[in-house]
């Protein structure tokens, strides 16, 4: 398993609260842009959209490449930022 980023260890350690969605692992200020753009503007807004599909990871993945663009290496980076902290908090 690869290690994590600092900004994944950071995301992971507190509540969200009002976190922007560029808080969120692999999600950087172009991804960010474009899914505020969208309305998802908060990384609680992307979290509402990660439970909706079940927390199911391709189903994510493909969302989130088809909403933002976002590559492979930033889909998974996201999904295991989402998941882990789903683990920790819900």
């Amino acid at each position: 398993m690869s290690s994590t980023s600092q900004k994944h260890k950071e995301f992971v350690a507190e509540p969200m609260g009002e976190k922007s969605v560029m808080a969120l692992a692999g999600i950087g200020e172009v991804l960010g842009k474009r899914l505020e753009e969208k309305g998802f503007d908060k990384a609680y807004v992307v979290l509402g959209q990660f439970l909706v599909l079940k927390k199911d990871e391709e189903l994510f993945r493909d969302w989130l490449k088809d909403t933002c663009g976002a590559n492979a290496k930033q889909q998974g980076d996201c999904y295991g930022c989402l998941r882990e902290w789903c683990d920790s908090f819900l």
